[in-house]
């Protein structure tokens, strides 16, 4: 593990990393859709409803997989990989990472998260959001989706701890139009 050129609060290295498990649930729950069960779910007609086709389970794994990588990149905010681009990958490897090409896509990606959870799971809460067999199921499905709502979140507070870290306590200059003068004459 490459350090980092300032500490990382250790807040912020734990919340870091706890981004995700608060996508695994919701991961892990979609993957038993993959692989048989209907997970309680009941489709219009009152019966279990299983994911068909061979296309509807890529995509579904697709999304987890995807999800989890996407949740993994808020690593790079608390680890030197976030700060220099490893040496590995072509072209960009070594050089120092600009902390607003990290900054402004995980702001946005943390803004983003907020509104697609919150308008995603808007009627989870509820009861009119899937039909189920019995409580179980839709306490274990809404449970795992619920996490998803830290997503966001966590990943804001991470990355104004980055700001801080990368931008803040650099060498700052008063304007010279600022400086007070040290006698009437206005001269310094």
């Amino acid at each position: 593990m490459q350090a980092t050129a300032r500490p990382v609060p250790r807040w912020a290295y734990r919340l870091a990393h706890a981004i995700p498990f608060f996508v695994l649930p919701s991961s892990l729950w979609r993957l038993g859709l993959v692989f048989g069960s209907s997970m309680g779910m009941l489709d219009a007609n009152g019966q279990p409803a299983y994911a068909e086709g061979f296309g509807l389970k890529v995509y579904i794994v697709g999304l987890s997989l995807v999800s989890e990588a996407l949740a993994l990149t808020s690593l790079g905010l608390v680890q030197g990989w976030g700060e220099v681009v490893p040496r590995w990958i072509p072209w960009i490897g070594g050089r120092r990472v600009a902390p607003y090409a990290a900054i402004v896509p995980a702001t946005l990606g943390g803004l983003s998260l907020i509104a697609i959870w919150s308008y995603g799971m808007r009627d989870a809460y509820s009861g009119a959001f899937f039909y189920f067999t019995n409580t179980f199921w839709q306490y274990l499905m809404v449970g795992s989706y619920s996490l998803l709502h830290l997503w966001g979140p966590a990943l804001l507070a991470v990355t104004w701890a980055y700001h801080r870290r990368r931008t803040t306590n650099l060498v700052r200059r008063t304007p010279r139009k600022m400086r007070i003068p040290s006698d009437a004459s206005g001269r310094p």
